[in-house]
């Protein structure tokens, strides 16, 4: 199997094609590592290819956040320059000036 780049990296801020979603990536996995079961749980109308990236979103919507797992063919670029609330990136990470996020020195993630 032929592996691909990862397009997005780690802190970067991005936004679901389809859904009304966006987030920040804290992880990158260069092709699908989930269960079957969570795959098979896709329509298969929309389900992705699993020999892609996928990543590891701290995720928020209007209503609530939480941990998404989202292949690369549906994420794109969110420059909207909003703060994300998540809890976890406000913990956890830092933005720069460019918008993108970064590991806090003192968040004891060993990289």
């Amino acid at each position: 199997m032929k592996m691909k780049n990862a397009k997005f990296g780690i802190g970067d801020v991005v936004r679901h094609r389809v859904y009304p979603f966006r987030g920040v990536i804290f992880d990158v996995d260069p092709e699908f590592a989930n269960t079957d079961e969570w795959w098979n749980s896709i329509p298969a109308e929309i389900r992705p290819s699993k020999d892609q990236p996928f990543y590891h979103l701290f995720a928020e919507n209007a209503e609530t956040e939480y941990v998404a797992y989202v292949s690369e063919q549906n994420l794109l670029p969110d420059d909207s320059g909003t703060p994300l609330r998540h809890p976890q990136v406000r913990a956890l990470m830092v933005p720069d000036d460019a918008g993108t996020y970064h590991w806090k020195v003192d968040a004891g993630i060993v990289h």
